[in-house]
């Protein structure tokens, strides 16, 4: 039974790591090379002025830093409030508090293409399309950050919460110096998923954005294919220094990331 496991896991692993081995390889080739109708895993000539080429053709400095600037303000943000909300939902007392966790919670269940059309009116009425308010306050949000950071929260004991009043705590220094240190695990798996959530968007900054000056990665890519017949060794070029954050994020944070989903899953 382990047998066929390993197994498994070794042929699903193949499958994830084989297409990014191919997008370094086409990454890398000449044009003819991309083109061949027979597979060639490795170019002849290694091509490393396709990662120049890109970086010029579609201006790829500009949309780099409006992906960077979104996506560490919308992960900064959406840990913010989320935790925020989930100490009000989890260690506060007031009227209301579960009824309105549960409307909160309720949102979930709502697919975001529905949300999207009211959303754009909006801020079209606030002047902010094409901006990066439009691209940042509305994701600084999110039910599932609270639900997640409100179950870790509600683990941690409350005579710690007793002590630290004890102390001349106030509410804030509470939620400061108690509930932030003690949920490392669990807001780095929360900034993990919000960072890599973000940095890889596609339809809402498609949606809010019309100016390429604006344009976040994913958009300026696909931006390049359509004004272009594909040329697939840039376009490969440019994916593969998207990813690349994404990966790194991933692979540092790791150890913070198991270790937060698998104390939610064992003290929620």
């Amino acid at each position: 039974m382990h047998g066929l496991s390993y197994i498994f896991l070794v042929v699903i692993g193949i499958s994830m790591i084989v297409p990014l081995l191919w997008m370094v390889s086409t990454s890398l080739k000449g044009e003819a090379e991309s083109v061949l109708s027979h597979t060639k895993w490795w170019p002849e000539v290694l091509h490393w002025e396709n990662y120049r080429a890109v970086w010029v053709e579609i201006d790829f400095a500009r949309a780099l830093f409006n992906s960077v600037v979104v996506t560490l303000a919308v992960t900064f943000g959406q840990v913010f409030t989320s935790s925020l909300a989930a100490f009000a939902f989890a260690r506060l007392n007031f009227f209301g508090r579960d009824r309105i966790f549960l409307g909160y919670l309720a949102t979930l269940m709502i697919p975001s293409a529905v949300t999207m059309i009211p959303v754009f009116l909006l801020l079209r009425e606030l002047h902010w399309i094409n901006s990066y308010y439009a691209l940042i306050i509305p994701a600084m949000f999110s039910a599932y950050g609270t639900f997640l950071l409100r179950q870790f929260f509600l683990s941690i004991p409350a005579e710690l919460e007793e002590a630290a009043v004890l102390d001349g705590c106030g509410t804030f220094g509470i939620y400061r110096h108690v509930i932030l240190p003690l949920s490392k695990p669990a807001l780095s798996a929360l900034a993990i998923l919000t960072f890599i959530g973000s940095w890889r968007s596609f339809m809402w900054p498609l949606i809010v954005t019309h100016y390429s000056e604006m344009y976040t990665l994913p958009v300026a890519l696909t931006a390049f294919q359509d004004m272009h017949t594909v040329q697939w060794t840039l376009l490969m070029a440019g994916s593969l220094i998207m990813v690349l954050p994404m990966l790194i994020v991933f692979i540092v944070g790791q150890r913070f990331f198991i270790e937060g989903i698998r104390l939610g899953a064992i003290k929620g």
